[in-house]
């Protein structure tokens, strides 16, 4: 037989499972002060919370008429990124997470060779704000965000890795 604790316990866990949204809730996301830029300064994560690494996601091939081995098959910078995050947000979501969840994002650029080797910062951003800072997904992770040499593939623009927090 159960004590009342252990059943009031069990009620208090039931009603927060069937009224709390889809993501962590008692997560704190610090704003960048005086900024709208779109990521957290800070996340602080309460005790007792499971974190989940995902490895890093590359990106899918977008352009399926073009040959695997071309960089016209996987898009310029802003289509790697929508592809990488478009990949992310399927595995978070089956594991029952969601791109809200995510409170850590490292953010792998390869010079585009169409920008004079320099990382598409703004072709990254036109594809990372379609997923993060909108009405739909308000919640906003801290980020880094650099250029790197080269990644697996020559073809490679963009590689994500993330962390998130089960609610």
């Amino acid at each position: 037989m159960k004590t009342f604790r252990q059943a009031f316990a069990l009620a208090a866990a039931a009603g927060c499972l069937l009224t709390a949204p889809a993501f962590a809730a008692d997560v704190v996301r610090h704003k960048i002060p005086n900024s709208t830029f779109p990521i957290a300064a800070a996340v602080e994560v309460p005790a007792g919370k499971t974190l989940v690494f995902l490895s890093g996601v590359v990106p899918p091939v977008a352009d399926t008429s073009a040959s695997k081995d071309t960089p016209q098959a996987y898009g310029d910078t802003k289509t790697q990124t929508v592809g990488v995050l478009t990949s992310i947000e399927k595995q978070l979501k089956g594991m029952g997470l969601s791109m809200g969840d995510v409170i850590k994002m490292q953010v792998f650029l390869v010079g585009d060779p169409a920008k004079g080797g320099k990382m598409d910062f703004a072709g990254f951003m036109g594809g990372y704000t379609q997923f993060f800072g909108t009405a739909q997904q308000p919640n906003l992770p801290s980020r880094s965000a650099m250029q790197v040499a080269s990644l697996a593939s020559p073809n490679f623009l963009v590689e994500i890795e993330v962390t998130a927090v089960r609610p």
